[in-house]
């Protein structure tokens, strides 16, 4: 699957789609084009754009970070954090989990995606206007240069092999086929955060520790600067979305 969470492209296409951009069925084959089958996502998605809503936005939890989440009940929570994403609408509130599965005999199995709807309350406009890209992108790169360093007085290597070097290479500089009406500042911090991501969790499935307690430290490392990238991505992509949505100018 394309690398980036499929909560992520999903509120990017559909909002495009909302704004004018193309239809909504073009943009949900564009934002999840290796799933062969989808439920519950299109039928919502028009409810929600029938009643006014102007931008799909994006949450990635995480176990104890719910920040990004709105209010929701605790199957709602816990359902959100399992999955580590969510989609949802500001205006009247509502949230959609995605549960990934395979279909079909092996060896010819397809992908799919369910949609479940959970009740969640209205986020206040302000939380998602005041994400400014341009801050977004000092922040994480004030962060990863404090995470490099964190990572440098370990020692070791965070990617260990080869193989794990060759992975993170392919991925810098990835098409991660967003919609080309995506404000420039923003694509930047998506395209930063979602290509650290991959690489810490690429670093997290390949150890070079020399010892478990050097391994575990490394790990943990690893393990915050992933959060930090889905974080950033999460909030980039909601201003990418405010932004298409015409909620605030580009900037």
């Amino acid at each position: 699957m394309p690398e980036l969470p499929a909560s992520v492209r999903v509120a990017l296409w559909v909002t495009h789609a909302w704004s004018g951009g193309t239809t909504l069925t073009h943009a949900i084959e564009r934002a999840l084009p290796d799933v062969d089958h989808t439920e519950g996502l299109v039928e919502q998605v028009r409810v929600w754009r029938d009643l006014g809503e102007a931008a799909l936005l994006v949450a990635l939890p995480g176990p104890g970070d719910i920040g990004g989440l709105p209010r929701c009940g605790p199957i709602a929570t816990d359902a959100a954090v399992h999955a580590g994403e969510a989609v949802f609408v500001a205006g009247l509130g509502g949230m959609l989990v995605p549960s990934i599965s395979t279909f079909g005999s092996e060896g010819a199995q397809g992908l799919r995606i369910d949609w479940v709807e959970h009740d969640a309350d209205p986020v206040p406009p302000h939380r998602i206007e005041a994400l400014e890209p341009s801050q977004l992108e000092r922040h994480l790169r004030r962060q990863l240069l404090a995470s490099v360093e964190e990572l440098d007085r370990i020692g070791g290597a965070p990617w260990a092999d080869d193989l794990s070097r060759d992975l993170v290479d392919d991925r810098l500089g990835a098409d991660w086929s967003l919609p080309e009406t995506l404000p420039q500042r923003a694509r930047t911090v998506i395209g930063l955060a979602g290509t650290v991501a991959v690489a810490a969790e690429i670093g997290l499935g390949s150890s070079g520790a020399v010892t478990a307690a050097h391994d575990a430290t490394r790990s943990a490392a690893l393990r915050r600067l992933a959060r930090l990238c889905e974080q950033s991505l999460a909030d980039a992509t909601n201003a990418a979305c405010a932004q298409m949505a015409g909620w605030v100018p580009i900037r």
